[in-house]
C-alpha cells in the first residue's frame, strides 16, 4: 500500500538538477504551466518553442501575472536562464519521475482517457489532465514525481517516432494499451504503423492490452503481454450486465458496479482491479473509488433528464464511435445517433466514414449526420451544425436517449467547426437548454 501524500512540496529555483542562471529574486512555484495564461503567484511559465510562436513572447505576460519564476533563456526577472528550456524542462521530468515508486503509461487508438480515470481511481494515483502533450506530461511528471502515490500518465501520439520520446520521458512500470484502430492516419499511415507504434508503451516492466487490442500483441512478438478485459484475456471480468443506469461485473468474487458506465468504462475498471492487485491496494476500496469517477465534459457524460443525453463530443474515431453506439443501443425508448466528422483518416475517410454510419443505422433509430460526410453518417444529413440544431430540437422527446460524438477540430475557427460538423459541444448545450426550459414534446 502507498503512503498517503500529505502537503505537495515546492518546486524550489534554486535547487535544480540542471545547470542554470538563477536570479535572485527567483521564487517556489507550486508548479509549472507552458501556458502563459496559467501563470500564477502559484504557477511558473516555461517559455518553450511552438510551431508558430515561441514562448519568449510571453514571458512579459507571465511575470505580470506574478509568475514565481520563468524558465527562459532570456535575461528577466525572477528568471532561470538556459541554453534550452524544453531539453531543461525534460531533464528536470525524468529527475523527479525517478523519485516515484509506480508509474502507469497508458495509450491506444480510444479510451486512453476513461482508461486513465478508473486506474487512477482503483490506485488513488495523481493522473494527467486532458492534455497529453510532451510539455503537458513534463510539467505534471515535474509537480508529481516526488509523490508518495502512483501516477497514471496517458501517453498519446500522432507521428511515428513519438511513443519512443515519451517512453524515455516517462519510463512507465506498466506499459497499457487499451485498443488499436484507424486514428492519425493522415500521420501513422496503416492500422500496422498504428500497433507497432502504440506497442512501444509495451516495453514497460508489465504489459498490458485490453481485449480488442490483443489481437495485435501476440505474446510471440511481445513476450510477457497480458491482455484485460471480458472474454478469452488473461485478467477476465465476468458476468457483466450493462443497462441504462448501471453496468454491474464480478472480478474474481468481487463484484463492481458503475453508475451510467457502459462496456468501455467497466473493462477500464477491471484494469483498475488488476493494477490494484499489483501493488496490494484492497479490491474492496479500488471498486468504491472507481464508482465515483467523473469524466470530462465529452467524455462519455450520460446526463439523465426527461430524455437522456450521452455528451460523447470531445473526440471521435471509428473505434470509438462504435462503441459509443454499441452504448447507445443499451438504453430503451427512441435511439437518436448525432455524429460529425472524424479527422486525421487520410485517404480513406469517406469509406471509413460510411462503415460508421451503417453501424449507426444499426444501432439506432434514428440517425443524424452533420458537415462534409453528412449522409455517410445519418439518414437526416446537414451541411452546418446550426441546421443540425435546430431539427434535432423539433425531434427530440420524452423517453429519447441521444448520443452526441464527433472529432474536436480544437485548430478550427467556430464558423469552420460548424460547417465541418465537429466540435458538437454546442448541440449538447442546446439539448440540454431544451430539456431545462420544458421545449420538448411528450412521449
Amino acid at each position: 500500500m502507498f503512503a498517503s501524500l500529505g502537503v505537495m512540496a515546492m518546486l524550489d529555483p534554486f535547487a535544480l538538477p540542471f545547470a542554470a542562471t538563477v536570479s535572485p529574486d527567483a521564487k517556489r512555484a507550486k508548479r509549472l504551466t507552458w501556458d502563459s495564461r496559467e501563470a500564477s503567484p502559484d504557477v511558473a511559465f516555461v517559455a518553450l518553442a511552438g510551431e508558430k510562436m515561441h514562448g519568449n513572447q510571453f514571458v512579459r505576460q507571465a511575470l505580470d501575472a506574478g509568475a514565481p519564476f520563468v524558465l527562459t533563456d532570456l535575461d528577466v526577472p525572477r528568471s532561470v536562464r538556459v541554453p534550452d528550456a524544453q531539453a531543461a524542462l525534460f531533464e528536470w521530468a525524468r529527475h523527479e519521475r525517478a523519485k516515484n515508486a509506480f508509474v502507469v503509461g497508458i495509450t491506444g487508438s480510444a479510451g486512453k482517457t476513461t482508461a486513465k480515470a478508473y486506474a487512477a481511481a482503483a490506485l488513488d494515483a495523481h493522473y494527467m489532465p486532458v492534455y497529453n502533450t510532451m510539455p503537458a506530461i513534463a510539467c505534471f511528471l515535474v509537480q508529481y514525481g516526488a509523490s508518495a502515490r502512483p501516477l497514471v500518465v496517458e501517453m498519446g501520439i500522432d507521428r511515428l517516432g513519438e511513443m519512443a520520446e515519451l517512453m524515455d520521458l516517462v519510463r512507465p512500470d506498466v506499459g497499457v494499451v487499451t485498443t488499436i484502430g484507424p486514428t492519425h492516419l493522415e500521420q501513422l499511415g496503416s492500422i500496422e504503423n498504428i500497433a507497432r507504434e502504440k506497442g512501444g508503451i509495451l516495453q514497460a516492466g508489465r504489459k498490458l492490452v485490453g481485449s480488442q487490442a490483443a489481437p495485435y500483441f501476440p505474446p510471440s512478438e511481445y513476450e510477457g503481454v497480458e491482455s484485460y478485459g471480458f472474454g478469452d484475456v488473461t485478467h477476465a471480468g465476468h458476468d457483466l450486465e450493462i443497462t441504462s443506469e448501471v453496468a454491474r461485473f464480478a472480478f474474481g468474487r468481487r463484484r463492481v458496479i458503475l453508475p451510467l458506465a457502459a462496456k468501455v468504462q467497466a473493462e477500464a475498471a477491471v484494469l483498475g482491479l488488476v493494477l490494484a492487485q499489483q501493488v496490494g491496494i484492497a479490491l474492496a476500496d479500488a471498486a468504491v473509488r472507481m464508482s465515483s469517477v467523473n469524466v470530462p465534459a465529452g467524455r462519455y457524460r450520460v446526463l439523465l433528464g426527461r430524455y437522456t443525453v450521452i455528451d460523447d463530443a470531445y473526440n471521435a474515431s471509428p473505434i470509438a464511435v462504435r462503441a459509443a453506439l454499441d452504448a447507445l443501443h443499451a438504453h430503451t425508448g427512441r435511439r437518436i445517433s448525432v455524429l460529425g466528422r472524424m479527422l486525421e483518416l487520410g485517404p480513406t475517410e469517406r469509406e471509413l466514414h460510411a462503415e460508421v454510419g451503417d453501424y449507426a443505422r444499426a444501432q439506432a433509430d434514428l440517425t443524424y449526420g452533420v458537415g462534409e460526410f453528412a449522409r455517410e453518417l445519418g439518414d437526416q444529413a446537414f451541411a452546418t451544425v446550426p441546421e443540425l440544431t435546430a431539427a434535432l430540437l423539433s425531434e427530440v422527446r420524452d423517453g429519447d436517449t441521444v448520443l452526441i460524438k464527433a472529432s474536436r477540430g480544437i485548430s478550427m475557427t467556430p464558423e469552420q467547426r460548424a460547417s465541418a460538423g465537429v466540435g458538437l459541444d454546442t448541440v449538447v448545450e442546446a439539448l440540454l437548454a431544451a430539456r431545462e426550459q420544458g421545449e420538448v414534446k411528450g412521449v
